[in-house]
């Protein structure tokens, strides 16, 4: 049975008629200045800052917002249905959350209260090979939830190689690999901090706890843990790989592969011609190369350019629930929720990621309704028009 999302919004104003009213806002815009009023400088500049001066964060914005729904009238919305097939997936709404590492910066559960928010709503949650937490344990807050596993491709083809075989054996269905993080690029916001939360063993928690990293070590990490960062450093990303390496990760992962990070249709032809399942129309939402293309101007020529060949999911800029509709009029089949479901772990924990999911959904569900679609499989470029900003 459909859930019906927009019934959120008479559970709050039911919670109303006794004076209750939500812990955090519903327009989820207003999260980032709320968590920059309560954390430090380091970790919301690590969460919220981009590349350079931040121009591929604002243009993320703008290329969303400059796109607009042309509602249609008189269409039988009374049923709604917002489920969808991903990646050979059943799931209640077409969306994931994103993966983000180092969390317990945010909130001291970390990644397990994002994971069992994500479950409690049943959608699937994306798991940072840099997280605060072990794949095992994350993997246990879940029980049975939909989970996927997000891998930085280390130089160290062991510790690649442990990284997936862990993650097949703690229930994770897709592998979720990051293209576009060869290197660390300049973030003037942690740069300002001098702000690297690995440097202090934050984010490694996969590493620290893997037996093929562990035998990379002279002594065990609790020994020397500065040893342990270092040899972390030296291997966590590879900008040497190419294209032809996509065969190792085959060779060892036998679900979904869908690449992260693919702004240019012929990438996404090459994905096509690898194998891959999937890619992420994604620009790291503006943390890595300042004055790239916005994410959403790039999703439609990758649609185009692959057609029904493999799965095309988005990213990068997506705070509200219009934004996902455009992201699915554009061509994506379901959208990675970022920053927002961060900020509200940060405010509230894991009902402040429930909360961000339910608002987001909620919002979507009336929009899909009021612009005259009772599925998101309805929609496509003709339900939106470009305008300046």
């Amino acid at each position: 049975m459909a859930k019906h999302w927009a019934d959120f919004q008479y559970e709050i104003y039911l919670n109303g008629m006794t004076g209750t009213v939500p812990r955090l806002p519903t327009d989820l815009t207003r999260l980032e200045e709320l968590t920059e009023q309560r954390l430090g400088p380091g970790p919301v500049g690590y969460v919220a800052g981009s590349a350079g001066d931040g121009s591929t964060a604002r243009a993320n914005r703008a290329a969303l917002q400059g796109r607009r729904i042309v509602p249609r009238m008189l269409r039988d919305v009374q049923e709604r249905d917002l489920s969808a097939e991903v990646l050979g997936r059943a799931l209640p709404a077409p969306l994931a959350l994103a993966p983000i590492g180092v969390l317990s910066i945010m909130h001291p559960e970390a990644e397990t209260a994002a994971a069992r928010a994500a479950a409690a709503q049943e959608v699937p949650f994306v798991l940072s090979s840099a997280s605060s937490t072990p794949i095992e344990r994350v993997a246990e807050a879940m029980g049975d939830a939909e989970r996927w596993f997000q891998l930085y491709w280390a130089k160290d083809r062991e510790v690649t190689r442990s990284f997936l075989n862990r993650a097949k054996a703690s229930g994770f269905s897709v592998l979720v690999v990051t293209l576009d993080t060869p290197l660390l690029a300049w973030r003037p916001r942690d740069l300002d901090q001098a702000y690297l939360p690995f440097l202090h063993g934050v984010g490694t928690a996969n590493y620290f706890s893997d037996p093929a990293f562990q035998a990379g070590l002279t002594k065990p990490v609790h020994e020397d843990p500065n040893a342990a960062v270092l040899h972390f450093v030296g291997m966590f990303a590879d900008p040497g790989k190419t294209w032809p390496d996509l065969a190792f990760l085959r060779e060892n992962w036998d679900g979904p592969i869908v690449l992260k990070g693919i702004v240019h249709p012929d990438d996404a032809r090459l994905a096509v011609d690898a194998g891959m399942d999937g890619v992420v129309v994604s620009n790291h939402g503006g943390r890595q190369v300042a004055g790239s293309i916005a994410a959403a101007d790039a999703l439609p020529r990758v649609a185009e350019a692959v057609g029904d060949r493999l799965t095309v999911l988005f990213d990068s800029g997506v705070r509200t629930g219009d934004d996902v509709f455009k992201a699915l009029a554009l061509g994506a089949r379901a959208v990675l929720l970022g920053r927002p479901y961060v900020y509200g772990l940060a405010l509230d924990g894991q009902a402040g990621v429930e909360h961000v999911i339910r608002c987001l959904l909620a919002e979507f569900d009336l929009t899909l309704a009021l612009s005259g679609h009772a599925t998101p499989g309805s929609l496509g470029p003709a339900d939106l028009v470009e305008q300046s900003v």
